[in-house]
């Protein structure tokens, strides 16, 4: 009886010295303690496409700013939205679902008054296929209840129209990456 103790005292003994331990690699400060204040996606190519690059979304006052930068593109304009799921798996990346809409409005531009909260606009490449985007958007949170954490951003092969419902016509999705939380 005395050693059935001994070993229960000795295992409680090593899970609450474990417990206290900084394991380093992988531990993660309590989520009040420190805000989300930066988000990053990493964009990778879909299935027979080159696109890749990173997105960068930082909370601001009026809103989050996103600063995207892709390479591998078709020289003009590509459609650029955040998708519901942050699920790139497929190959054509469809498992990232339809553009991010907790509101429920109609497709539209980013600047219209009336969107959905995922409509980024277009990005613009250039003659080498890289494109360079920068807007700050008002309706966009990275924290709260309508966060893009864990979200995705689809790039796709064609033009937003910004009529097209709820799409904007712009074709296949050619990069997509999952956002996360950054290091600040």
């Amino acid at each position: 009886m005395r050693m059935i103790f001994a070993s229960a005292a000795a295992i409680l003994l090593s899970l609450s010295v474990y417990a206290q331990h900084d394991l380093g690699h992988g531990s993660m400060p309590a989520a009040a303690s420190t805000p989300i204040t930066k988000a990053i996606a990493v964009i990778t190519p879909t299935q027979g496409n080159t696109v890749m690059g990173t997105v960068i979304f930082t909370a601001v006052g009026a809103g989050v700013n996103v600063m995207a930068h892709i390479t591998g593109l078709t020289p003009g304009k590509h459609g650029f939205h955040i998708h519901q799921y942050g699920d790139c798996s497929a190959p054509d990346a469809t498992s990232a679902g339809g553009h991010y809409m907790p509101t429920g409005h109609m497709h539209g531009a980013p600047t219209d008054s009336v969107h959905h909260d995922g409509d980024l606009g277009n990005l613009v490449a250039d003659s080498t296929g890289t494109a360079h985007y920068e807007y700050t958007d008002p309706t966009l949170a990275l924290t709260g209840p309508n966060a893009i954490i864990g979200l995705a951003v689809v790039v796709h092969a064609s033009e937003d129209d910004y009529k097209t419902q709820p799409t904007g016509n712009s074709g296949a999705r050619v990069a997509c990456g999952v956002i996360g939380i950054a290091k600040p």
